[in-house]
């Protein structure tokens, strides 16, 4: 069973300057939200980042309210926190999926997300994923967008030349 497998996982990263990390959190289930928000808490916390959180309706304005804070606010990264349990109806997909695909989408347009969206078929696989003392997955969210907030400030100001390779001089 993959609960008890092993996983490899990264050191977290060390910064020099600064993070400012915002907790995206549906409280839909308020335990669990509050479970998945403590072990996001403690591992920014471990890096020294500075987390705020902020409360939406559901899963489904998570990715909004991200989008906002990335256009008017001054984040480094982010972290989208919540629980989706599935139910009678094909909500469930919608809601899983949009989620998703609305984080997904923010990423790759440059924001330093962690998705700690928990998708699931019952409470109690969620209550396990979310315990901070168990699986952990908002720490696990965390540690995602800290280490994508790393690589974005190693990234930042590299850029030389367009269309060639200087360190090459070969043309691309």
């Amino acid at each position: 069973m993959a609960a008890n497998e092993q996983h490899h996982k990264l050191d977290l990263p060390h910064f020099e300057k600064p993070v400012k990390l915002l907790i995206v959190v549906a409280p839909y289930y308020k335990d669990i939200a509050d479970d998945l928000v403590a072990g996001a808490r403690a591992m920014a916390a471990a890096c020294g980042a500075e987390a705020e959180v902020i409360e939406v309706p559901g899963a489904l304005e998570i990715p909004s309210a991200i989008a906002l804070a990335e256009r008017l606010s001054n984040y480094d990264g982010y972290v989208g926190l919540g629980c989706v349990i599935r139910g009678e109806t094909t909500h469930y997909d919608t809601v899983c999926n949009d989620s998703s695909r609305g984080l997904t989408l923010l990423g790759l347009q440059g924001a330093c997300i962690g998705n700690g969206i928990l998708t699931v078929e019952s409470r109690e696989q969620a209550e396990v994923r979310a315990d901070p003392a168990g699986q952990n997955k908002g720490g696990g969210a965390a540690a995602a967008a800290l280490h994508l907030i790393a690589l974005a400030r190693r990234w930042s100001g590299v850029r030389t030349g367009i269309g060639f390779r200087s360190d090459t001089g070969h043309r691309a």
